[in-house]
């Protein structure tokens, strides 16, 4: 199991900010993704609020192991967490959704406290990080996408629905590996 503390340490260098070098996008795998609900906990925030010290990002991290917030989402489908970015004003630089919870049914209804979201079928750059340490090998992929997209490249980010997947290669936060999908255009 993936330790609170490792994860709000992990979460606070791991802010969405934008765009992936063709040529290293061209290494990873473009998917089709079908459409999926997420039911968890729900703030809306932006990048540079989350580059300072108020950041809702490692607090929900913290609350969800702390108050095992999983285990009081009904109908997940799996177990892997999803930590969901969606609702985009704009681009990286405007406000956005972050959601911290799981996969359910279709259908389910959130908890109290709790938000769902239908995240709808797309086009995904998906960019398995190095495993290693999840405190590092997270910030470290995001650093990567950071610059992935440049204007005018083939593939441009969609900005509708970004996730990190943290699945079973993900369980042992000494020797994670995490796959994020970047929404595509």
């Amino acid at each position: 199991m993936i330790r609170s503390g490792t994860i709000a340490r992990l979460l606070t260098g791991c802010i969405l900010l934008g765009a992936v070098d063709m040529s290293y996008a061209q290494t990873n795998k473009r998917v089709q993704q079908d459409a999926f609900d997420v039911i968890g906990i729900a703030a809306r925030t932006t990048n540079l609020d989350e580059a300072g010290p108020n950041g809702v990002i490692p607090r929900f991290w913290r609350r969800v192991f702390t108050e095992k917030l999983l285990d009081q989402i009904p109908n997940r489908i799996d177990s892997d967490i999803i930590a969901l970015y969606t609702e985009y004003a704009s681009d990286e630089k405007g406000a956005y959704t972050f959601v911290l919870g799981a996969r359910v049914k279709a259908g389910t209804a959130a908890p109290e406290g709790m938000r769902s979201v239908h995240v709808p079928a797309a086009g995904y750059f998906v960019f398995p990080t190095d495993r290693g340490p999840v405190e590092k090998v997270v910030p470290a992929e995001w650093q990567v996408i950071w610059n992935a997209f440049p204007s005018g490249a083939p593939a441009q980010r969609a900005f509708q629905a970004d996730f990190e997947l943290y699945g079973k290669s993900a369980a042992d936060p000494k020797n994670s590996q995490v796959y994020i999908y970047v929404g595509l255009k």
